[in-house]
């Protein structure tokens, strides 16, 4: 009786033991609310690509296991969940978030807890975290050549900057007035205006963009429109009976994915800037491209954030492999140097600070929601923080030999980040 006890308490710890053996993987990204127009996706592209992982043999001869949970575009909830998925959940890593706010409300969880996540999405930059990886675009790697396609492309000579109220938008026209001053526009040239999440109603503000141009001068809209709100500015255009010709709109965080909801017909033209389109012409991509819709189903699209986890989750794999462990400060070690193919040609390389560098892509709205590449760069190291401000012009990330975000050129002192939200 004794020794049959003691082989079921032996079984059920080597069962307990291989449960926990897993290599579990955070997915925090919103399934509903706001953000779920856009987030979704990325919850599916993860799934896909831990499945495909574990087809191949998983991760250190153990089986990722997904673990998903729903903020609901709650930004508070971003730091519950993300707490209950390191400290309850036990996950190895997160990959999550798109609004800048989610990530800063996450990010004193993850280096409370050195917790490790990946964020896919374009942002406002001024950040560098020894637990975050930032895969989306820092500003030199999307918002300023978008700039630069307007002023030397298209002639634009006023600018109306029309975002979300939140740190990315603002955070980012920050940078770009001071950008726009430099090159020699007026600051009674530059519109700013920022409108909450979900806005509906964009008579007004329409109006006032048109108004802009009253004096016969080019006008151009920078968006950093988030989510559902979209919708909304772009029906607000056609109804308007505003064209690209008119006004041309470059979108930072339009993709194919929310352009599939759309009816396009009155956003031929537009432009939107990012490191990635479906289009993009490359034996990576059309690979890709044939997974996602063998996964998702024929008529699901793919965008740029959705590389950014696909490159992203490939480099993680490649350095929990090289590290033989996934213990958070081995990985990020190991994450440095890291170089995967992109799916636009060419390869991404992860940098000291914690960015990749990224090709920028300027795309021209079809009818069919596909996006035709327009301008195309090589690749741009990501910029932790940005050249055009004072107080950042002097800072500098290096995890890898200064082993600080923020790091002082002037006075070669390592100082805290301090949170812009």
């Amino acid at each position: 009786m004794i020794k049959h006890i003691l082989s079921a308490a032996v079984l059920s710890a080597a069962f307990a033991g291989a449960a926990q053996a897993d290599i579990k993987v955070g997915i925090l990204h919103s399934l509903s609310g706001t953000m779920k127009i856009s987030e979704t996706t990325l919850k599916d592209t993860m799934l896909m690509l831990i499945e495909q992982q574990n087809a191949k043999g998983g991760l250190l001869g153990e089986k990722l296991v997904p673990v998903v949970v729903d903020p609901a575009s709650d930004w508070p909830e971003f730091a519950r969940l993300g707490r209950k998925l390191l400290t309850e959940d036990k996950v190895d890593v997160i990959f999550g978030c798109w609004t800048s706010v989610s990530r800063k409300s996450v990010l004193p969880v993850l280096e409370e807890l050195n917790g490790l996540m990946f964020y896919p999405v374009q942002y406002e930059g001024e950040e560098s975290s020894k637990n975050v990886f930032y895969t989306g675009a820092a500003p030199n790697q999307q918002a300023i050549p978008a700039v630069d396609y307007y002023l030397e492309e298209l002639g634009v000579e006023k600018f109306a900057l029309l975002g979300t109220d939140y740190v990315y938008p603002r955070t980012t026209n920050k940078i770009l007035e001071q950008y726009l001053k430099d090159k020699g526009i007026s600051a009674d040239d530059i519109f700013v205006n920022y409108t909450p999440f979900g806005h509906s109603d964009w008579s007004k503000i329409v109006a006032d963009v048109v108004a802009l141009g009253a004096d016969g001068k080019k006008v151009g809209v920078i968006s950093t429109i988030n989510g559902d709100a979209n919708i909304g500015f772009y029906k607000e255009l056609a109804a308007a009976g505003i064209s690209a010709d008119d006004i041309p709109v470059v979108a930072f965080s339009v993709g194919e994915e929310e352009l599939s909801g759309l009816d396009t017909s009155n956003l031929v033209g537009h432009l939107a800037a990012w490191n990635y389109f479906q289009s993009a012409d490359a034996p990576e991509n059309a690979t890709f491209i044939e997974e996602w819709k063998a996964y998702a189903g024929e008529n699901r699209v793919t965008n740029d954030p959705m590389e950014a986890h696909y490159i992203g989750f490939n480099m993680w794999v490649n350095a929990v492999t090289e590290a033989g462990t996934t213990d958070v400060d081995k990985v990020s070690a190991a994450m440095i140097g890291q170089k995967f193919p992109n799916l636009t040609g060419g390869m991404a390389e992860m940098l000291p600070n914690h960015h990749l560098t990224k090709p920028v892509l300027i795309g021209e709205i079809q009818a069919d929601g596909q996006f035709d590449i327009i301008s195309q760069t090589d690749p741009v190291p990501g910029d932790a923080w940005t050249d055009f401000l004072p107080e950042s012009a002097v800072l500098e990330s290096d995890w890898k030999d200064l082993g600080c975000g923020m790091y002082n050129t002037e006075t070669k002192t390592c100082v805290q980040m301090k949170s812009n939200y």
